[in-house]
């Protein structure tokens, strides 16, 4: 949200209260965890922020992308909606090679669960997420960037 434009009409509350709507109207989910919970709120935010992106007519951009990290990758970006589809695609067709580490990144960055929040939820070790974590920055990172496509 830090990388949007100023006076867009997505706020950090709206964003919230969004998900908020949309998981109470789940009845049929069975929360295992606390983290299956924030799991699940991530893969909204993703969704919802995308959505929005997308229905401002943002188009798939092109080349002249500076090495930043994933990080700060959308803070700095001067076009963020469009950077936000973007990575959407690239998270995208990362699920298609390694769902797990597609599910990483949703994880940690559009819901803000720590190492161990998201290895509880995905049941693998942290030092596993943390391996998952390095190598899908990396490969989100040629995507973005169009760089060789070698499977990771």
């Amino acid at each position: 949200m830090k990388g949007e434009r100023t006076g867009h009409t997505l706020q950090a509350t709206a964003l919230v209260n969004e998900v908020y709507l949309r998981l109470i109207n789940i009845d049929q989910v069975h929360w295992q965890t606390r983290a299956h919970f924030f799991a699940m709120a991530a893969r909204l935010m993703r969704r919802i922020l995308v959505d929005a992106a997308r229905s401002r007519g943002y188009q798939k951009r092109g080349g002249g992308v500076t090495m930043v990290s994933l990080e700060e990758w959308l803070v700095v970006s001067p076009q963020p909606g469009e950077d936000l589809v973007a990575l959407d695609d690239a998270l995208t067709a990362l699920a298609v090679v390694d769902l797990r580490k597609s599910q990483v990144v949703e994880m940690r960055f559009f819901g803000g669960l720590t190492l161990e929040e998201t290895a509880e939820a995905l049941h693998v070790s942290r030092d596993t997420i943390k391996r998952d974590w390095k190598m899908a920055k990396l490969w989100l990172l040629r995507e973005l960037r169009g760089g060789p496509q070698d499977v990771i």
